[in-house]
């Protein structure tokens, strides 16, 4: 039953059976470093978070599940990896970022079919070796992966991502990872979430909306509600079209 989602695979086995035809509705993870990122959403669908981290169910008609991991790729490989045993339809990591492609408005919600741990590497005196110079093995760029035909995902801009421990905010080192990266955002997540979903799902995707540009630090030019509110209108319609 190659390239069919949980959701047809178990209808299809249903009916095999002979049985009674109930269909067992797709499954949806969100991942989200932090609940403020997807207030909007939990409250939509009804999730009761009972702590800062860990793994909510949704008292809804839909089957929807929230990951708050924690800021940062060790947190959300560690989560990913403690919920491993769990599969899902559909696995959505939704947050906010910061761009360096000036093309994409504050606001903006984007689709993030590429990421990267950009700080692995080594020091060379002034220059920097990308990991994948050092001929150590592994990889640090992933991607995302989907296997079926998501409307609103489509019409989003597709960006190339980099992962890091520490934002950038200085005009140096910000010409220097834009050389060596060309990338369009930046988090603190995303190559994480990539890596981590191998097992977990056929359909595993980024979607984040820019709060800033990534410049000198002045948070008089963020618009983070702007950002909160755009990104989850869009997980919600996305949702509720995949759920019907």
């Amino acid at each position: 039953m190659a390239g069919k989602t949980l959701f047809e695979i178990h209808t299809i086995r249903g009916l095999f059976r002979g049985e009674s035809l109930i269909l067992n509705m797709p499954k949806f993870l969100i991942v989200a470093a932090t609940k403020e990122e997807i207030q909007p959403l939990i409250k939509h669908f009804n999730v009761a978070l009972q702590g800062a981290e860990g793994l909510f169910e949704s008292d809804s008609e839909i089957e929807l599940s929230v990951l708050i991991t924690g800021v940062g790729m060790v947190n959300t490989a560690y989560y990913l990896g403690r919920y491993s045993h769990n599969l899902y339809d559909y696995i959505i990591n939704a947050g906010i970022c910061g761009a360096f492609n000036r093309t994409i408005k504050i606001g903006e919600v984007v689709n993030v079919v590429e990421d990267s741990f950009s700080e692995m590497g080594a020091e060379d005196d002034t220059n920097f070796i990308k990991y994948v110079d050092l001929n150590l093995g592994g990889k640090t760029i992933f991607q995302n992966q989907v296997t079926v035909d998501f409307t609103y995902l489509d019409e989003l801009k597709k960006v190339k991502g980099i992962t890091v421990n520490k934002v950038h905010g200085n005009e140096d080192s910000i010409r220097t990872i834009t050389n060596l990266f060309s990338p369009d955002i930046e988090s603190m997540e995303g190559a994480a979430f990539f890596r981590g979903c191998n097992r977990l799902s056929e359909n595993y995707f980024q979607v984040r909306a820019v709060s800033n540009y990534v410049e000198k630090r002045d948070k008089s030019k963020w618009d983070i509600p702007l950002a909160i509110n755009n990104l989850n209108n869009f997980c919600i319609t996305l949702i509720n079209d995949l759920n019907t």
